[in-house]
């Protein structure tokens, strides 16, 4: 029996946008992009995928982690030649460009990560299907159909999902990104690990489920907050107990933040083959 690493079948959605307290915290931006790759650096090592909802402008997140990943390849079982990172793109994004420009991004990403573009509907488009679309701006209702129905895929097919950071304001959808990836994975029961050291949209969900408690910043209410009262550290699902959730979610040591998200994957992991068994 050859040998596998711990989460070789395991994709992880990562969550992350430039949080609007990094500031107050007594953080920079280059905080939250160190963070987000040496998350994503360890899942590598271990054999996991990475799936991210990507939006491609220069200098974003997006773009940091194309470079991690070139340089950190994923650890991979052998014979498993999968790219180390899926970047789903949602209609809304991709429509405004042309077949051309999209074929250029795939070929300077090839070896590195798969660009896959999905319809508003959030099905994967075939090439041939969106090489025949004519670019233009997406409406207001694509943007908010198109980036809920990629959330709503990237949940279907990934196993976990790790959330970080987090505008609240400026965004486009029916409510900010990071908060929608992370109530569609408590709604779905999957695994969703809260970074919320970084303030954010994920200190506010850590503070609605009662995993923080109320700090020093304070803000309006933004869309969708409302949605997480109900929630309790128990729909984390995550293979950590409330104690451990609660560290995960206020720390801003990367280092301990990371044990804690592979412990909890390991043993969500092991909970997962014992139901199996048992079945």
């Amino acid at each position: 029996m050859s040998y596998q690493e711990p989460l070789s079948k395991h994709a992880i959605a990562i969550s992350i946008s430039e949080s609007p307290d990094m500031a107050v915290l007594g953080l920079a931006r280059e905080h939250l992009d160190d963070a987000m790759a040496e998350v994503a650096r360890h899942l590598l090592a271990m054999g996991a995928r990475l799936m991210y909802g990507g939006d491609l402008r220069a200098k974003g997140f997006t773009e940091v982690l194309f470079e991690l990943v070139a340089r950190h390849r994923r650890d991979a079982d052998l014979g498993d030649e999968r790219v180390g990172v899926s970047n789903f793109l949602a209609w809304p994004v991709h429509v405004s460009l042309s077949a051309d420009q999209l074929r250029q991004l795939a070929e300077a990403l090839r070896g590195v990560a798969e660009l896959i573009c999905l319809n508003v509907d959030g099905e994967v488009m075939p090439d041939t299907e969106r090489q025949q679309l004519v670019p233009r701006p997406a409406t207001p209702d694509e943007w908010s159909a198109g980036l809920t129905a990629m959330r709503d895929f990237m949940a279907k097919i990934s196993n976990a999902r790790v959330v970080l950071g987090g505008r609240v304001t400026g965004f486009k959808g029916r409510m900010p990104g990071v908060a929608e990836e992370a109530l569609i994975a408590l709604r779905a029961g999957q695994p969703l690990f809260l970074l919320g050291g970084f303030g954010g949209c994920a200190r506010d969900i850590a503070e609605e489920i009662g995993l923080a408690q109320a700090g020093p910043i304070t803000r309006p209410p933004w869309p969708g907050r409302g949605d997480f009262v109900g929630f309790s550290v128990k729909d984390l699902n995550n293979g950590l107990d409330a104690e451990e959730s609660a560290i995960l979610a206020t720390t801003v040591h990367v280092d301990q933040a990371i044990t804690l998200i592979l412990r909890g994957l390991l043993r969500a992991k092991d909970r997962d083959a014992t139901v199996e068994t048992r079945e």
